[in-house]
């Protein structure tokens, strides 16, 4: 069974999101970049089916600039067996990834998708369950917990009133939530290696798939700056601020 996994390169979770000064979009010069957190969770995922012999081969796919390259590098180097990447001119929106993904799928023969459930850019969360309705496959989103049992995969999801099991058949499209494992870190040798790696690079043209962007970025903008808090006296005095001030009582 092969395995596909998307990925998605965005700014390091540990950075502040800086906006351009004409607020056209985010500013993206001299920042650090890696791994979307919740693809490197998918990479986790699939590598661990391999090591249990369920799956035979684990492939990373990138859609997006030339750049790209280095988060399948990555990929590699935790232990993928092979990298696509989609080059294209811009970074695509979630329907054209979804697109693409599922012509590679085409092409691979590709039983199972493990992808983030969302990207810590956009938090669009639309890729996956796109991708499952082009290629009309069953989808199980949030996952906390994959098996594979013959032809039917087990996920089980967290939700408001405590867990849920779904049984999807197989082929099947599955998203990642936080708690469904813990990623390891590549090895020196394994980045040593997976420099040497070659990544196939295929156009959208060549799956013959229309990228054409669909939506137009208006504006970008930070968050309003919170106002500093104020200490009161006592209750009395906080009951009134909250009546003539804020209004909320």
């Amino acid at each position: 069974m092969k395995i596909l996994v998307p990925i998605k390169r965005v700014i390091d979770y540990n950075l502040k999101v800086r906006v351009k000064k004409d607020n056209s979009d985010v500013d993206l010069s001299n920042t650090k970049m890696g791994v979307n957190p919740f693809d490197e969770i998918a990479i986790e995922e699939a590598i661990r089916l391999k090591e249990a012999s369920i799956a035979t081969e684990v492939i990373a796919i990138s859609c997006g600039t030339s750049a790209s390259t280095d988060v399948l590098r990555t990929a590699l180097a935790l232990g993928a067996d092979r990298a696509i990447l989609v080059e294209l001119e811009h970074n695509p929106e979630p329907l054209a990834v979804a697109k693409l993904i599922s012509a590679v799928c085409a092409k691979e023969q590709v039983k199972l998708i493990i992808c983030g459930k969302q990207a810590i850019d956009d938090d669009c969360n639309q890729t996956g369950q796109m991708t499952a309705a082009l290629l009309d496959w069953s989808q199980a989103t949030f996952a906390s917990e994959i098996k594979i049992e013959g032809d039917s995969a087990f996920v089980v999801r967290e939700i408001d009133g405590g867990l849920e099991t779904l049984k999807v058949a197989l082929p099947a499209v599955v998203t990642t939530d936080l708690r469904l494992n813990e990623p390891r870190y590549a090895t020196l040798s394994n980045i040593m290696q997976a420099k040497r790696k070659p990544i196939d690079v295929i156009t959208a043209s060549d799956l013959g798939v229309d990228v054409s962007p669909r939506v137009s970025l208006l504006k970008v903008m930070e968050p309003p700056t919170r106002t500093a808090g104020e200490m009161v006296a006592n209750v009395d005095v906080l009951l009134e601020k909250l009546k003539t001030e804020a209004k909320v009582i």
